[in-house]
Order: C-alpha cells, then sequence, then structure tokens
C-alpha cells in the first residue's frame, strides 16, 4: 500500500502547482478562462507522470499530446492566438499580461524553476511532432551549434519590434499568420534537421529561441533527475538514451548539458539498476 501511495506524490504536486496558479490568476484576473485552462494543462500533465509512475510506455505522449494539440489547435488555430514567442513579445509590448505572455510566465520563466524544462519534454506541441520520427536517440555526437538559438530569439524580438515602430496596423491579424507561419517552418526545419543529423530533438538543441528563456532558469529547478551513485554501475546506458546528450549521472547543476534535460525519464527507464 505504501508503494502504491508513493506513485501519486509526483503527480500530485504537479497537479497541485498548476490548480494553484489556475485559481489565483482566475481570482486576479477575474477570468474562469484561466482556471479551465491551468486546471487542464495541470491534469494532462499529471496524468502523464502518473502513467509514467505505473510504466505506461508512452506516459509523456499522452501528456505531450493533450497538452500540445489543446495549445496549438484550440488556443492557436481557433482562438487566434499567437502562443509561440513572437506573440510574447506583442503581448510584453502592448503592455497586456494574458494569452502568451501568461504563458510564458508560467511554463518558460518562472515554471522552469521548479520543473526544468518539463515543458519541453511534455508539453511542447513543435516537440510532439518531432518525437514521431525515427531518431529518438541521437545517432552523432552533440553539435557546437547552439549559437543558432540566439540568432532566431533576435529575429523574433527584431521582427516584432519593427512592426512596432512602424505603427503597422491589423497587427492582431499579423500575429495570427506569424504563427502559422512560424509553426510551418519550425515544422519543416526541425523535420529536415532530424533527418539530415539523425537526431529527433536537434531543433531544440540548435534552433529553438524559446530555450533563451528555459535554460538559465532551468538550472535552479527543483525537480531533477539525480543519480544513486550506491546503485550506479557505470553502465552508460542512461548517456546512451538521452535525446538531450545530459550526463545524467552527475549530480553536480553543472553537469554536461544539465539545462538540456526535459525529464522524458528515457534514463530513468533504461537503467538496470534503478539508481536514477
Amino acid at each position: 500500500m505504501v508503494k502504491l501511495n508513493k506513485k501519486f506524490i509526483l503527480p500530485v504536486i504537479m497537479w497541485l502547482i498548476f490548480e494553484t496558479i489556475a485559481i489565483t490568476l482566475w481570482l486576479t484576473m477575474k477570468n474562469i478562462f484561466y482556471l479551465l485552462n491551468f486546471s487542464y494543462i495541470g491534469t494532462s500533465i499529471a496524468v502523464g507522470f502518473l502513467l509514467f509512475q505505473f510504466q505506461y510506455k508512452y506516459a509523456r505522449r499522452v501528456a505531450q499530446f493533450l497538452v500540445g494539440t489543446y495549445m496549438f489547435v484550440y488556443l492557436g488555430l481557433i482562438c487566434n492566438e499567437n502562443m509561440q514567442i513572437e506573440g510574447f513579445w506583442y503581448y510584453l509590448f502592448t503592455g497586456v499580461f494574458e494569452a502568451a505572455t501568461i504563458h510564458y510566465a508560467v511554463a518558460k520563466i518562472f515554471g522552469p524553476l521548479i520543473f526544468g524544462r518539463g515543458w519541453c519534454g511534455f508539453a511542447c506541441w513543435t516537440a510532439m511532432v518531432l518525437d514521431l520520427l525515427p531518431y529518438k536517440v541521437p545517432e552523432q555526437p552533440r553539435k557546437k551549434w547552439g549559437w543558432i538559438r540566439y540568432i532566431t530569439f533576435t529575429i523574433s524580438f527584431i521582427f516584432v519590434s519593427a512592426l512596432f515602430l512602424a505603427q503597422v496596423k491589423n497587427m492582431e491579424k499579423i500575429m495570427f499568420w506569424a504563427f502559422l507561419i512560424g509553426n510551418c517552418l519550425y515544422y519543416i526545419v526541425g523535420v529536415i534537421l532530424a533527418f539530415a543529423l539523425k537526431d529527433n530533438r536537434a531543433f531544440c538543441k540548435y534552433i529553438c529561441p524559446v530555450t533563451i528563456f528555459l535554460k538559465p532558469m532551468s538550472y535552479f529547478a527543483l525537480l531533477r533527475i539525480t543519480c544513486d551513485k550506491n546503485k550506479c554501475v557505470s553502465c552508460g546506458k542512461c548517456k546512451k538514451v538521452c535525446p538531450m546528450n545530459v550526463d545524467i549521472t552527475d549530480n553536480s547543476r553543472k553537469r554536461k548539458n544539465g539545462t538540456e534535460c526535459i525529464l522524458c525519464f528515457e534514463c530513468v527507464k533504461a537503467c538496470p539498476k534503478k539508481a536514477l
């Protein structure tokens, strides 16, 4: 009975975190949408964690599709909200704390202090598609191309800034088209890179501008995968299956590619000694 209860601890904690955010935003913004929105996202992520605790093979994928399709299809396509980084800049410049600004604050700026880059593993609609490709385990060493993400980050900032400086009309419509075109480009580039480098997560490692927000905060994340040195036999299986090339056996926050961990738990599943 005790073992069964332990399986619920992490899912319940994640659910409570998002439910607290949901209730707080609902009461402060006086809009029930935030209660429903974050309750749904928190429940979806909690379900993913719970299924993982019960060793369901596609636990993380369930959460990915529940959250990813909701944000991309419902919020993006139906509600015409640009949830990409351009949408964040847009609402930030207009001084409006809603939609993309709240999403970024929760999932990508302050949230990572608690759950690191869990967004990348459990909720990202771009990775949701890229993870379907055949190269789940990188077949080549990680390349030193991380600087490219700073270029895409800067381009997105300059793009939205230029629109504001030029006082372009119909900004809402432009943001919606930027969402559509931007996502198409992300998917195209992501798929090409995945096949070219034989690595599903190549886009996340080298191109994705959102990681500029995620990485600094992830360094201080409370939720981290750690290694029990007493159980570890240095077999190297965890390093081989890690899609982000993280040295998970090093418990230091300065471990190799430490801020790249997306909490996919592939290393945990692969460890023969349950040391992670």
